[in-house]
């Protein structure tokens, strides 16, 4: 096949030890040094398009998006194939960092995926469909799976109140990447793909609370998350949404069990009977309720008193709560 004049043949030896050593620096955290050697192979290949490929990979791990834009539309520009090459997922992710909508809508296409509104071309890629997905935060840190919805292929709008230590909030907008790093299972049959988060994509203004309270039962627990949700804002019981696993079960393939019965998770590394952060068992059928539970709140300051006050005074009998402190 001829590109532009020129014969495609293998790379050479060459290509391929610059390459290999620079995702050895990559791995490493030494990118500078990465991009060097993959410039120094795009040299030597410029028509094979993983040269642009490996170059436009790690410029988004830099999050240099420009770079990564332009890096990608040469790499993709040198395909043989027309649809599902991760070369266009790459210029998707850029696109969208960038806010750029036609290239983002053109590479979802390209790699193909249907995208709605064809008559609103420079507008976001609205009404994909792509239904609900977990996210690692802070994958390099201390990383937390949390729930969210897929706005897109590159965007999560986070729906579960995030742990203060991930600097996260409800309602945000993460960017991640597009090869899921472990499963999240339920009982009723679905699995879900957990992505792992690039950077911030659109913070959000609501804050995050943590309150502890005296829930008499599960329905007096579950009676504010439900008045927290008519409110617009969201209520979490993290005494039964949290758990610690290790990094590698955490990759791995998962159950989500909340609210499917007690049982002891060999791979859950927290401790059982100790709510909020430092870990859980589940409560179900079988199992002990306990009445203080830590809860995260997502809502504006203004509103977050008078919700747990009217939550009281639906049932004064059996709810308190006390300890009210903004962490994020």
């Amino acid at each position: 096949m001829r590109i532009f004049g020129k014969v495609r043949h293998r790379p050479s030896a060459s290509w391929r030890q610059a390459t290999d050593r620079a995702f050895t620096l990559i791995g490493d955290g030494r990118y500078e040094d990465a991009g060097a050697l993959l410039t120094r192979a795009a040299d030597m290949e410029p028509w094979l398009s993983e040269s642009w490929f490996n170059l436009a990979l790690l410029h988004k791990f830099r999050h240099d998006w420009e770079q990564a834009r332009t890096a990608g539309l040469r790499a993709v520009a040198l395909l043989e194939r027309e649809s599902g090459a991760p070369d266009w997922w790459n210029v998707g992710i850029a696109a969208t960092a960038l806010q750029d909508w036609p290239l983002a809508r053109r590479a979802w296409q390209a790699y193909g995926l249907h995208v709605p509104g064809e008559g609103a071309p420079s507008g976001e890629p609205r009404g994909m469909q792509l239904g609900s997905a977990a996210v690692r935060l802070s994958p390099e840190g201390e990383a937390e799976v949390v729930w969210g919805r897929r706005l897109d292929p590159a965007r999560i709008e986070v729906l579960s109140i995030p742990l203060p230590s991930s600097g996260r909030r409800w309602g945000e907008v993460v960017l991640h990447d597009g090869v899921p790093h472990g499963e999240r299972t339920t009982t009723a049959g679905p699995s879900y793909p957990v992505f792992d988060e690039i950077e911030l994509w659109a913070p959000s203004p609501v804050p995050t609370w943590v309150v502890l309270l005296e829930a008499a039962g599960e329905a007096d627990r579950d009676a504010l998350e439900r008045l927290a949700a008519d409110a617009g804002y969201a209520a979490e019981d993290w005494s039964s949404s949290v758990r610690l696993l290790c990094r590698t079960c955490s990759e791995s393939r998962m159950p989500s069990d909340e609210g499917d019965g007690a049982h002891l998770d060999p791979h859950d590394h927290s401790e059982p009977g100790h709510p909020g952060p430092l870990g859980h068992r589940t409560a179900g059928s079988g199992s002990l309720w306990v009445p203080e539970r830590e809860c995260g709140i997502a809502a504006p300051a203004g509103l977050v008193r008078g919700l747990l006050d009217g939550w009281v005074a639906d049932s004064p009998d059996t709810r308190e709560w006390r300890d009210l402190e903004e962490v994020c």
